[in-house]
């Protein structure tokens, strides 16, 4: 039977790793941690925060209500208090469609080789 090799799953990442795949600051990040309490990450002994799987996705719906449609703080933070359940679902689904689009893309330039 061959060895099958599991992909390890990081269980935190650190502000910087956060940052680098939004694209951003690490002082946006953590002013964003000041403005909504929805983003809370661990800190470990030195202090350093410590985001999980579901803080990076609440930080990537505030990333998208900010940054890609152009609402206010206030105003992403009322968006966030109606309903944040149906937020988080549309940010799964804005991943998905992001993923199946570098996937066809991908697909395409192979193609036209």
């Amino acid at each position: 039977m061959p060895y099958k090799e599991r992909q390890i799953e990081k269980r935190y990442y650190t502000i910087g790793e956060v940052a680098d795949d939004l694209g951003v600051a690490t002082s946006l990040i953590r002013f964003w941690e000041s403005e909504f309490d929805i983003i809370s990450p661990k800190k470990n002994r030195k202090g350093n925060r410590q985001f999980t799987k579901e803080d990076i996705k609440k930080i990537k719906l505030i990333y998208h209500l900010v940054k890609e449609r152009g609402y206010t703080l206030n105003g992403a933070r009322e968006f966030i208090k109606n309903d944040v359940g149906a937020a988080m679902d549309k940010i799964d689904l804005i991943e998905s469609l992001k993923s199946l689009r570098s996937f066809l893309v991908e697909m395409r330039n192979s193609l036209d080789k």
